[in-house]
């Protein structure tokens, strides 16, 4: 399930490519529920600019795969249905699980509370209806920047940081995670 790191397109996307790239998701998403009643995970790299898929974004990715399959079976989740895919818009992956949606966003919130690289895991929860559980449904404060305090969706609008500070930051994130998990 992992994707090649060698692979990656590094293509420079627009936002008008990035909506779209949503729009798309979110039909796959809607496509998969119609298919398979189960709790559905959506799951992407959140990462500034406009490439998407590199070698980092599919580094970070792949070690959200890893971290998610455990814990996953070492809850007793079945694992239905997956799908990882490569795209201009970033690394994608699906997955229909048998398990409570709330249950399995809950575990989701601690697996990236508790991993450097979680701040950069977006991992979607969504219910067999199609409802999408979110960090407001857990009272929990918004994502905050890499570099600094604020909100992350504020530090982006209004472009506080330099991209390559950013990139900087979440290479040495997966460097650390790399140093105590090596795989």
């Amino acid at each position: 399930m992992p994707l090649y790191i060698t692979s990656a397109t590094r293509a420079v996307i627009t936002v008008e490519q990035l909506l779209a790239s949503r729009d798309a998701r979110r039909a796959r998403q809607q496509e998969w529920l119609a298919q398979d009643a189960s709790t559905l995970i959506s799951f992407t790299v959140l990462v500034p600019g406009s490439v998407k898929d590199s070698p980092l974004t599919r580094r970070i990715f792949n070690r959200g795969v890893r971290a998610l399959r455990p814990l996953l079976a070492a809850s007793g989740w079945e694992i239905t249905r997956q799908r990882c895919v490569a795209l201009p818009s970033g690394p994608e992956g699906l997955l229909a699980v048998s398990v409570p949606a709330d249950r399995l966003k809950r575990a989701l919130i601690d697996l990236e509370q508790a991993s450097p690289l979680g701040r950069l895991w977006d991992f979607d929860v969504l219910t067999p209806q199609g409802a999408i559980l979110s960090r407001k449904d857990y009272n929990l404060p918004a994502r905050t920047c890499l570099l600094c305090q604020q909100e992350a969706s504020v530090c982006a609008r209004n472009r506080a940081h330099p991209l390559t500070d950013l990139l900087r930051q979440m290479d040495a994130l997966l460097q650390m995670t790399d140093a105590v998990n090596p795989h």
